[in-house]
C-alpha cells in the first residue's frame, strides 16, 4: 500500500504542475497577441520615416553638413545593445540570445561596450565580466516610447561624442509563434534604405532639409529601438507559450504513465491480499 500511496502523491503533484503550466501557457498566449498587435501598429510609421530619411539623404550636402548619425568613420570602438527578457521559463530563447551576443562580441577586432536590457542578459554578461555601460530591467510588458528613450539616448550620445564608431542591437527576431531567431543588426551609423528613395524635387522643407533631417534621425533611432523591444517582448511570450505547452504535454504523458503504474500496483496489492486470504483459508481447512 505504501507504493500506491507514493504513486498517488506523485499523480497529485503532476496534476498540479500541469494546471500551472496550462495557465501560464494561456497567459503567455494572450500577452503574445497583444505584443504582436503593438509591434504591427508601429510599422507604417517606421516605413514612412525610413522613406523620408532616404529622400533627404540623397540631397546634395557638403562633408561638414552631414549629420553625425549618418557619418561613417574608422571603427575603433563599437556599442552593443542587448535586448533580453527579465524572466525565464521561455525554453532556450534567452540562452541562445546570450550566446549570440557573446559570440558576436568575440568576433569583433575592436573593444566593445554594452547597454543591456533585461535581467537574463545582465546576469550572463556580469558573469563573464563584460564592459557594461548601462543596465535596464523590470520593463513592463506594455512599454511606452518614453520608457525606452533613455536606452536610445545613451547610444545616440555615445555615437555623437565619438565614444563608439558603430552600434549594433542584438535581440530575438520574431519569425512566427514557433520560431524566434537571435540576430545582430547595425543601427549606427544610419544607412539610408536605397529601395525607398523617391524623387524629392517637389518637396518643400521648412525650415530646410538639413534641419528636418537633424530632427528625424534621432527619432528614427528611438522608434527602431522601441519596435525592437516590442518584437523582443512578442518573442519572449511566444517562446514561453511554446515551452509551457511542451511542459503541459510532458506532464500529461507522465500522468498517464503514473496512472497505469498506480492501477498495476493496486492490482498487484489486491492479488497479494487475495492470495493471503486463500492461503489462510486453505491452512484452516
Amino acid at each position: 500500500m505504501a507504493n500506491t500511496r507514493t504513486i498517488r502523491r506523485r499523480i497529485r503533484g503532476v496534476q498540479n504542475t500541469a494546471k500551472i503550466t496550462k495557465a501560464m501557457e494561456m497567459i503567455a498566449s494572450s500577452k503574445m497577441r497583444k505584443a504582436q498587435e503593438r509591434g504591427l501598429a508601429g510599422r507604417p510609421y517606421s516605413d514612412k520615416i525610413k522613406q523620408v530619411i532616404a529622400d533627404l539623404a540623397v540631397l546634395p550636402q557638403g562633408d561638414n553638413d552631414i549629420h553625425p548619425l549618418l557619418k561613417r568613420r574608422p571603427v575603433k570602438n563599437i556599442g552593443i545593445i542587448l535586448i533580453s527578457p527579465d524572466r525565464g521559463l521561455s525554453g532556450g530563447m534567452d540562452a541562445n540570445l546570450n550566446k549570440k551576443a557573446a559570440s558576436f562580441m568575440l568576433q569583433q577586432k575592436v573593444p566593445s561596450q554594452m547597454v543591456i536590457v533585461g535581467r537574463r542578459g545582465i546576469d550572463y554578461m556580469r558573469r563573464y565580466d563584460r564592459d557594461i555601460k548601462a543596465e535596464f530591467s523590470k520593463m513592463s510588458d506594455k512599454p511606452s516610447l518614453i520608457e525606452t528613450l533613455p536606452i536610445s539616448r545613451i547610444i545616440i550620445e555615445a555615437y555623437s561624442k565619438g565614444e563608439i564608431d558603430m552600434a549594433y542591437i542584438v535581440y530575438p527576431k520574431f519569425i512566427n509563434t514557433m520560431r524566434q531567431v537571435p540576430v545582430a543588426e547595425q543601427i549606427l551609423p544610419i544607412i539610408p534604405d536605397e529601395s525607398t528613395k523617391k524623387h524629392v524635387s517637389d518637396y518643400i522643407f521648412e525650415p530646410d532639409a538639413k534641419s528636418v533631417l537633424g530632427q528625424l534621425l534621432p527619432r528614427f533611432i528611438e522608434s527602431e529601438i522601441y519596435h525592437v523591444i516590442l518584437e523582443s517582448i512578442a518573442s519572449e511570450h511566444s517562446a514561453r507559450m511554446v515551452a509551457m505547452r511542451n511542459a503541459t504535454e510532458s506532464a500529461n504523458e507522465l500522468l498517464t504513465a503514473l496512472t497505469l503504474a498506480y492501477y498495476k500496483a493496486r492490482q498487484e496489492s489486491i492479488t497479494s491480499e487475495l492470495l493471503d486470504i486463500v492461503g489462510g483459508a486453505a491452512a484452516i481447512g
